[in-house]
C-alpha cells in the first residue's frame, strides 16, 4: 500500500458551476436497442436517466461552460484567474494536455496563466484542490479554475456488460478557488494490489496500436471488477473516513453535507449504511445524472450549493481507479 501523509489545505471555495448536455438517455431506450426486457439497465444498474454530448458538444466546450458558470458565480472574469488545472480520468487527447484548451475557450490571453492535468480518475477534483493549495500557498497564483469535464459515454462495454455501461453520463464541473488558510483537511491512500480490477488498457503505452493490434483493440472499452472494488472498499473505507474525520476533528453529527461521488446508486446506498451517515446528509443524483467519473463529487457539490449557508461544513468523500480512497474536509 502507498501511503500519503494527511494534508490541511488551506484553500476556500469562490464559485462553482456546471455543464449537463441536453441529451438526455433513459434506461428504457437500451432496452429497446439491446433487446432486453423493459425495466433491465435500470434493474442493472440503478440509473434512470444519463446525458450524453450531443453532436455540437465537446468535453472542451462542456469544461469552458462549466468554468464560466463558475467565474460567474464567483463574481469574477477570466483576467482574474491565473492557474488553471483540468481534472478529468479520460483527456481530450493524450498530447497536450486538456486544459490549455479550456485556458484558450475561456478567452484567457497567452501567457496569463498556468494550465496543466492531473489525472486521479474519480478523485480528479480533490487531488486537483490539493495540488491547487500546493501551488498557491507559494503566493505565485492569485485565484486557480478547477474544471472537471467527461465524456464518459464512449468506451462503454453494452454488448457484453450492460451493468457496467449503463453507469456512466456525461457532464461538466468547475470550481474557483484561492489560498485561504485553514479551509479544508484532505486525506488520501491507494490500494495498488487490485490496479488492474478497474480501467480502460489500451491508448497509452502498454499496447502498441501497430505491433499489437488485437491486444490494443481487446483493451479499447472500460472493464471493471465490481466484486474486488466491493471487497476493497468494505474493508478499507470505513477506516478511511474515520481517519478523515479524526484528521479535521469532526464527529459525523458535525457534518452539514457529504458530497460522495456518484458512482453508483447502490454503492452510494451501500456507503451510507457502512458509514453511519444520516441519508439526509448526502447528496445523491446517481439516479439522473449517473457516473461522471472526476465531474461526478464538483458536479454533485454544485447541484447542492443552495442547501449550503457559509460556514457549513462539507465533506467530500470518493474511490478512483488505481485503487485510491479520498476526501476533504472543507468549510463552505
Amino acid at each position: 500500500m502507498n501511503e500519503y501523509r494527511n494534508v490541511v489545505l488551506r484553500m476556500k471555495l469562490l464559485g462553482l458551476g456546471s455543464y449537463l448536455p441536453q441529451d438526455a438517455r433513459s434506461s428504457s431506450s437500451f432496452d429497446v436497442a439491446l433487446a432486453l426486457d423493459d425495466g433491465s439497465v435500470e434493474r442493472l444498474t440503478g440509473v434512470k436517466t444519463r446525458h450524453y454530448c450531443a453532436a455540437d458538444e465537446s468535453q472542451i466546450t462542456m469544461g469552458v461552460a462549466a468554468g464560466q458558470s463558475a467565474l460567474a458565480d464567483a463574481g469574477l472574469g477570466p483576467d482574474d484567474i491565473d492557474l488553471i488545472i483540468g481534472a478529468a480520468a479520460v483527456p481530450y487527447q493524450p498530447i497536450p494536455a486538456t486544459a490549455p484548451l479550456y485556458q484558450r475557450g475561456l478567452g484567457v490571453p497567452d501567457g496569463a496563466a498556468f494550465a496543466f492535468d492531473v489525472n486521479s480518475t474519480c478523485l480528479g477534483f480533490v487531488n486537483a484542490l490539493e495540488v491547487c493549495e500546493g501551488l498557491m500557498a507559494t503566493r505565485r497564483y492569485r485565484r486557480a479554475l478547477i474544471i472537471s469535464s467527461e465524456v464518459a459515454s464512449r468506451a462503454l462495454p453494452w454488448d457484453s456488460r450492460p451493468e457496467v455501461a449503463g453507469l456512466f453520463g456525461d457532464g461538466a464541473a468547475a470550481a474557483v478557488v484561492e489560498y485561504a488558510p485553514g479551509a479544508m483537511v484532505a486525506r488520501f491512500r491507494t490500494y495498488p494490489s487490485v490496479y488492474e480490477c478497474c480501467g480502460i488498457g489500451a491508448g497509452g503505452t502498454r499496447f502498441d496500436f501497430r505491433a499489437e493490434a488485437a491486444d490494443f483493440a481487446a483493451h479499447s472499452l472500460f472493464d471493471m471488477d465490481g466484486k474486488e472494488l466491493f471487497r476493497i472498499t468494505s474493508r478499507h473505507f470505513v477506516p478511511f473516513v474515520d481517519a478523515l474525520l479524526a484528521d479535521v476533528g469532526w464527529s459525523r453529527d458535525d457534518i452539514d453535507l457529504i458530497v460522495p461521488h456518484q458512482a453508483s446508486p447502490m454503492a452510494l446506498q451501500h456507503m451510507i449504511r457502512q458509514c453511519g451517515f444520516a441519508p439526509d446528509k448526502v447528496v445523491d443524483i446517481s439516479r439522473t445524472v449517473g457516473n461522471q467519473i472526476a465531474a461526478s463529487i464538483p458536479f454533485a457539490l454544485d447541484q447542492a450549493k443552495d442547501r449550503l449557508t457559509r460556514g457549513d461544513k462539507v465533506l467530500l468523500l470518493g474511490t478512483s481507479a488505481g485503487v485510491s480512497f479520498g476526501g476533504a474536509a472543507l468549510v463552505f
